[in-house]
């Protein structure tokens, strides 16, 4: 299917799109497309979301997640951050996850871009769960998987309580014992989870710095390079 930014196209009269709809991601992206601009759904295992509104505990949280996932992406060259962009993740999987990390295509990454779009999976991909803990921690933790995103993090609001799952290693990881989540697959970014829920700001910076400053963030820059050195075949 050829994906059309949903800008491009006019919208239709009488497609709708109704939570827990079952199709596939070619017929949920051709409906999605032609709603209005101001619509949001999801197609996760094939089953189609509508969001209930973005809830206060849910909108504060997420500037302070998305400062650290961004300004880990601005110091190590090859990396994207997206906020809420849509991904092309499977034949069944069309979220639009809180927060992603990806690796771009021309440093080695796994995913691609296809008209304006992420299709794959991102390497790490991060949640923040209120009224979607039930999901997120099962229907979507499950395509993210299944698709092979690497690393998963869920920010769990209620509890509260950070949870870090590897889908490399099929386990989920401990925090270490200073309750940082260091991560397994982007060397350097350190996240002080009390910082997080606490919305300390200058703590989530310092601690963030701290893993820039580390050797093996240094070496996962220099591995990039050379991957966006190598030539292509």
């Amino acid at each position: 299917m050829s994906t059309i930014a949903r800008s491009r196209l006019p919208k239709r009269v009488g497609v709708e799109l109704h939570d827990g709809d079952r199709m596939s991601r070619a017929e949920f992206h051709r409906a999605y497309e032609q709603m209005p601009d101001d619509f949001r759904a999801e197609l996760i295992g094939g089953m189609v979301h509508v969001p209930s509104p973005v809830s206060l505990p849910h909108g504060t949280m997420h500037p302070f997640a998305s400062s650290v996932f961004a300004a880990y992406a601005s110091a190590t060259p090859g990396m994207q951050c997206g906020d809420n962009p849509t991904v092309l993740l499977g034949d069944e999987s069309e979220p639009q996850p809180d927060l992603y990390l990806r690796i771009l295509p021309d440093y080695g990454g796994q995913s691609r871009t296809t008209d304006d779009y992420v299709e794959g999976a991102p390497e790490l991909v991060a949640e923040i769960a209120y009224s979607t803990r039930a999901i997120d921690l099962h229907r979507k933790l499950d395509d993210y998987r299944r698709c092979g995103v690497l690393e998963y993090i869920v920010l769990c609001l209620r509890e509260p309580q950070v949870r870090w799952f590897d889908f490399r290693s099929g386990q989920e990881l401990a925090l270490d014992g200073d309750g940082v989540l260091r991560s397994r697959v982007f060397p350097g970014l350190w996240i002080d989870t009390a910082a997080l829920v606490a919305h300390d700001h200058a703590r989530l910076t310092t601690t963030l710095q701290a893993g820039l400053a580390t050797p093996e963030h240094a070496d996962f820059v220099q591995r990039l390079a050379a991957q966006r050195s190598a030539p292509r075949t």
